[in-house]
């Protein structure tokens, strides 16, 4: 009897195990392939010796293979780690990366010696058809869709795999996580927030979106009896009375969106999403009413910008006074807005930072409970952008600080040096001076202290009313620089950050 497949899962360390999630993403896989075979998952973000534990189970019994997830910024290292170990100790043991970080570098990823295949886009189908191939079933390799791979020194791209949309019928297998408890955690919503993703891609192509590129303006919402099911579990199965949804873009069209929100106000569990303030704005007035009695709490909202320009070169699709509008609407139906702007362009660098001081002002004045992330507007490579928007906008080279081409890392070593690793994770760009990275971190600091996160559940009020209090003359006279007794002060409270710790 020839035995069963089976794959070995790995989510590398990314974050805090209070702040470890769903990894929804193995979830999605470990379902399609446990169809005609098995896998197992293995979360770094929970076990944090991952390594020993995939070397143990490699040792305990035989894997076609070990698919990774690699996200690029800091889960860069554990990955290239963890590969190195497989390759050091089963060496005949095929290492497949997938997700965010392959999908965009494949041929960075496929330059390193202990990467055999890499995943590009979605992984529900692509994946088992390489597992049924190296088993010497099934297609060859050089027919699976959405696969990249090496023959001898010779890198291989197969042909895109196509838009994969949810399948109702589809239910994730939480056991494989141990004790799926673990993953609902504390947060401004409630005491047990759980994550889902319903919706999947996102229609708009924004150049810096990791989203966009991948997806290429798909994208897709699942049926409101699939969305009920799966959150009536959450919720009575293991307890969540909240939600946080990892979706691309939970608002679409109205249509689409409103027996979504008949759940959610059935439900009545707390929620936070991704939305866009145009589509806000586009909800009738019948449809807030769901929204309210639905209780989402906060929508993360990217407003990138103040300058219409700006957003038309960046692909955006929204315009400053939508942003505005939105702020509005937003405090009128008890929604927190999370609004998030990317400072520092590599053009009139500094002008656009001032003017998006002056607009997130603005931004406040309007409605002082929205959330402001900040973030350094960092584009993807031209080679890294989906295969639909290569070579169709004019983009001017990006030069850094001294008017040199800035060149991208070609291999996975390279991209876990620290500037690049910023990069990543839109926190630092080769154009910036260090005058203009020390303005954006005192802005950042003064505002931050002003307006402390509604999200920072650790830091007590009365030190959180202090800080206000102290930053209140800074920021009413734009006094931002060197704010070293605010600086002193949140090294006693701690406040929380949301653009690096989530929720």
């Amino acid at each position: 009897m020839t035995p069963t497949a089976n794959t070995l899962l790995v989510n590398p360390t990314i974050t805090s195990r209070s702040s470890a999630r769903f990894p929804l993403a193995l979830l999605n896989l470990a379902e399609g392939l446990d169809r005609n075979g098995t896998s197992r998952i293995i979360d770094g973000n929970i076990d944090r010796h991952f390594i020993d534990t995939a070397l143990s189970a490699l040792a305990e019994q035989q894997y076609d293979a070990v698919g990774i997830s690699v996200m690029g910024g800091p889960q860069v290292a554990p990955s290239i780690a963890l590969s190195k170990a497989i390759r050091e100790h089963f060496p005949a043991t095929p290492i497949v990366w997938g997700g965010y970080f392959p999908t965009l570098y494949t041929d960075t990823a496929l330059a390193a010696p202990y990467v055999d295949y890499a995943i590009r886009g979605q992984g529900e189908e692509t994946l088992p058809a390489l597992i049924t191939a190296l088993r010497g079933e099934g297609s060859a390799l050089a027919q699976i869709e959405g696969l990249s791979w090496k023959d001898g020194e010779t890198v291989i791209h197969n042909a895109n795999r196509r838009f994969l949309r949810s399948n109702p019928a589809l239910a994730l297998p939480y056991g494989k996580l141990g004790d799926p408890r673990n993953y609902l955690a504390r947060t401004f919503l409630g005491r047990r927030t759980a994550a889902h993703q319903a919706a999947l891609g996102c229609r708009f192509r924004c150049t810096f979106c990791g989203v966009a590129a991948m997806f290429g303006g798909a994208t897709a919402l699942p049926t409101a009896q699939r969305l009920e099911r799966e959150l009536s579990y959450l919720k009575h199965g293991l307890g969540a009375d909240s939600i946080q949804f990892f979706d691309h873009n939970f608002f679409d069209r109205e249509v689409e969106m409103i027996p979504l929100l008949e759940v959610m106000a059935r439900l009545e569990m707390p929620w936070w999403c991704y939305a866009r303030a145009d589509a806000l704005l586009n909800l009738s007035e019948s449809t807030w009413k769901l929204v309210r009695k639905s209780r989402l709490r906060m929508a993360y909202i990217g407003a990138e910008s103040p300058s219409g320009a700006m957003l038309k070169e960046i692909r955006k699709g929204t315009r400053p006074d939508q942003t505005l509008e939105a702020a509005e609407l937003c405090r009128r139906n008890g929604v927190i807005p999370e609004l998030s702007f990317m400072v520092a362009p590599p053009e009139n660098t500094e002008e656009e930072t001032e003017r998006t001081f002056e607009f997130i002002r603005e931004i406040k004045r309007i409605n002082p409970q929205s959330e402001i992330i900040v973030y350094i507007y960092t584009p993807l490579p031209e080679g890294s952008r989906h295969e639909k928007d290569r070579g169709k906008h004019s983009a001017k080279p990006l030069l850094d600080l001294y008017g040199e081409p800035v060149t991208f890392p070609r291999t996975p070593e390279e991209w876990t040096e620290q500037r690049w690793v910023d990069y990543a994770c839109h926190a630092d760009a080769p154009w910036l001076s260090d005058a203009l990275r020390q303005r954006i971190r005192d802005f950042v600091t003064v505002l931050r202290c002003r307006y402390p996160t509604v999200q920072d559940m650790r830091s007590p009020r009365w030190a959180k009313r202090g800080l206000s209090a102290m930053a209140g003359w800074r920021y009413r006279f734009r006094q931002y620089d060197r704010p070293w007794e605010l600086d002193l002060a949140d090294r006693l409270v701690r406040l929380r950050r949301p653009q690096v710790s989530g929720l």
